[in-house]
């Protein structure tokens, strides 16, 4: 690992990075060019002390986990991206049809849509980023642990993921993620992770072997969802996923009605959820 590399490449990827790209206000007192430290760190999931040690080259050695997040969060390209894994001292993810890494053009897509929920999803249903909307609409996933970070495993093996539908409609979400899943893994048949995904779900939860040996099969496209969000109440969205050219990944963007009460709450939601990144 080249501590003092690593250090520097990661202050000029900072500095370079205006906040409006990243969907971040510019702030009244923003002394240095491009984002802070710890905005670097909020975006990629990690405390400020760990990032601001890797900047100053006395930081321990980041997991694979940690630099994609990194990689993610400073918009790197695939050479980038790959610079920053080798700086490291790690081998960079070898290029698979089911990539991990964010085009940084799908991110800066993502990061203008700053009045409404959005974020990108692998084909497996691994939340890969979230904007700042996403984030207040339903939990911040670069907090979570690996394996809770895709959707569908979530929904299926943890309770508390199902308190944000209404208790009416999740019957219907767990039909269609599965439903979903099954056409996704008949279209890839060697994906691994997919596989062991599935083999895992059947396993773990009774109710998603039941509704996998029923065999229905659809993939999700447009669709209305509605959220029970803890702060601002029912929102009733509609959801729009745009595929990737690759179809490995789909920027998911969630929209209301204008004029409808879900919009309203959505303004106030986009209040709520951006007081975090605005103090200081």
């Amino acid at each position: 690992m080249d501590r003092s590399e690593l250090a520097d490449f990661l202050r000029r990827c900072r500095t370079r990075l205006a906040p409006a790209t990243v969907g971040l206000p510019r702030g009244a007192r923003r002394r240095t060019p491009g984002l802070r430290r710890e905005e670097v760190a909020q975006l990629a999931g990690m405390s400020t002390d760990h990032y601001t040690r890797l900047e100053q080259a006395r930081g321990s050695h980041p997991s694979r986990q940690m630099l994609a997040a990194m990689a993610r969060a400073l918009r790197l390209s695939g050479d980038e991206r790959d610079h920053l894994f080798h700086l490291a001292g790690e081998a960079p993810p070898q290029d698979r049809p089911s990539t991990e890494h964010v085009r940084p053009g799908l991110l800066l897509v993502l990061d203008r849509l700053t009045d409404t929920p959005a974020q990108v999803v692998s084909v497996r249903g691994d939340i890969l980023a979230q904007n700042a909307m996403a984030r207040a609409l339903s939990g911040d996933a670069s907090a979570r642990p690996e394996a809770d970070r895709n959707i569908i495993w979530r929904y299926f093996t943890d309770p508390a993921a199902r308190e944000l539908f209404p208790a009416e409609d999740r019957d219907h979400g767990a039909r269609a993620a599965v439903a979903h899943l099954r056409a996704v893994l008949a279209s890839r048949p060697d994906d691994v992770r997919l596989a062991r995904l599935v083999r895992g779900l059947r396993a773990g939860s009774g109710e998603f072997a039941a509704l996998w040996e029923a065999h229905h099969v659809a993939v999700r496209r447009a669709d209305v969802k509605r959220f029970q969000h803890p702060v601002v109440g029912l929102l009733e969205l509609d959801c729009e996923a745009l595929l990737s050219p690759e179809h490995d990944q789909r920027l998911i963007v969630y929209t209301a009605r204008p004029g409808s009460e879900s919009h309203e709450r959505l303004a106030l939601l986009r209040v709520v959820g951006l007081q975090d990144l605005t103090l200081g």
